[in-house]
């Protein structure tokens, strides 16, 4: 096991960050199960915005806790970074719900709903990755799932928005739905940062 310095004297902040990619991947769901339950209604997007502002709230309380300890700069680097990437892909995968409401879409298309399903399961490989922090071995596997999601995702996303272009489209929806690819695209982009940021823990204190 990697000995972490202070990191790892410090639980709570193993103990917050699970409890910050518990609530990403509830919030996930959430945007899943909005799709397919869709209604269009703003109470379905408020249902993922409760995670949002949860998220926030861990946030906060990890970054108030990491101000009154007597971390290293760069373990104090470290938290900070890895707990704004967890809070950055929650808040897009409010915003792509957001937008669904907001542009008042009629249906989610099955591109939409293949990459809310990666979105899930990337954040429940985040969950895997962020609660074998401590422990290098069991943080790569997760780490490669979610590199392999991100570039799937990054496919579907791609192939959705030039079929925007070249199918009978009416153009409002041609920008309705390039921004909402775009942004659930960028989720799994972030989710990969989170991954990257866990390796860089561990191959900076092995």
């Amino acid at each position: 096991m990697v000995q972490f310095r202070s990191f790892s004297r410090s639980k709570k902040f193993f103990e917050m960050f699970g409890e910050a990619a518990r609530n990403v991947h509830q919030g996930a769901k959430a945007l899943e199960q909005m799709l397919h339950d869709f209604r269009g209604s703003a109470d379905q997007w408020r249902a993922v915005e409760e995670y949002e502002h949860e998220g926030d709230k861990i946030t906060h309380r990890i970054i108030q806790t990491l101000h009154r300890s007597g971390m290293t700069p760069g373990d104090r680097e470290d938290i900070h970074k890895l707990a704004a990437t967890l809070d950055d892909v929650l808040d897009l995968i409010e915003g792509a719900a957001f937008r669904m409401a907001m542009y008042k879409v009629e249906r989610p298309t099955p591109e939409a709903l293949r990459l809310a399903a990666i979105i899930v399961h990337c954040t429940e490989q985040i969950v895997l990755g962020v609660s074998g922090l401590p422990d290098a071995a069991r943080i790569q596997p997760p780490c490669i799932e979610i590199n392999r999601l991100e570039n799937e995702a990054d496919e579907i996303s791609r192939a959705a928005i030039a079929a925007l272009f070249t199918g009978n489209v009416a153009p409002l929806d041609v920008i309705k739905w390039k921004e909402i690819y775009e942004t659930m695209e960028t989720a799994t982009d972030r989710g990969e940062d989170v991954a990257n940021l866990l390796e860089q823990i561990v191959l900076k204190r092995s």
